[in-house]
């Protein structure tokens, strides 16, 4: 460009009403108070649906416009039927749409156009922990390694710092790295 102001940037969010937001929590904590919810229903074998409708929010219940079902199974190679993801690997996608989802809003506030976000997210996995094989393997990931490709109107260093700030304010990075307590019961 040979002039001294900068396009505005448009990656498709509402970065003002983000901010509008912030502003109006930070003085109403309570609304800010919010219940994610998921239900499941045992198919067949390890085959299992979910479904995600109704949350809580800004002091009500709150839908999302349509119901959002999910089918979660293993892979032919665990004597499955491949139905649907392994719910380890719904993690995985939870981790990326998380953190890039992240990218375009910190991007849009930054004024930084994006022409593509790619992430690539893989876990190493020793399954011998969840099949009961050997008690000293955890049942989880071992790691986890997220890799951007991101082609933007931004410098090497503008883009990594899109990303620090994307996993600085992800819901799913923090879940993932930080002890987070579950209550699990039979009604």
């Amino acid at each position: 460009m040979t002039t001294t102001e900068s396009p505005v940037a448009d990656n498709g969010v509402n970065v003002q009403a983000l901010l509008d937001a912030r502003e109006v929590l930070k003085g109403a904590p309570e609304a800010a108070q919010f219940t994610w919810r998921a239900t499941s229903q045992w198919q067949n074998g390890v085959h299992t649906q979910v479904r995600v409708q109704p949350f809580f929010g800004l002091g009500e219940e709150q839908s999302h416009e349509a119901e959002h079902v999910f089918d979660a199974d293993h892979p032919a190679v665990f004597a499955a039927e491949d139905n649907g993801i392994t719910p380890i690997e719904y993690l995985l996608v939870g981790l990326s749409s998380c953190l890039s989802a992240g990218v375009a809003s910190v991007a849009q506030n930054r004024g930084i156009q994006l022409r593509s976000v790619e992430a690539s997210v893989e876990g190493n996995h020793d399954i011998r922990g969840i099949l009961g094989a050997d008690s000293d393997v955890r049942n989880g990931f071992n790691d986890i390694r997220v890799s951007f490709k991101i082609d933007a109107d931004a410098t090497p260093e503008e883009i990594e710092a899109l990303v620090a700030q994307s996993q600085k304010r992800s819901a799913v990075f923090d879940a993932l790295t930080n002890p987070t307590d579950v209550t699990v019961e039979v009604v």
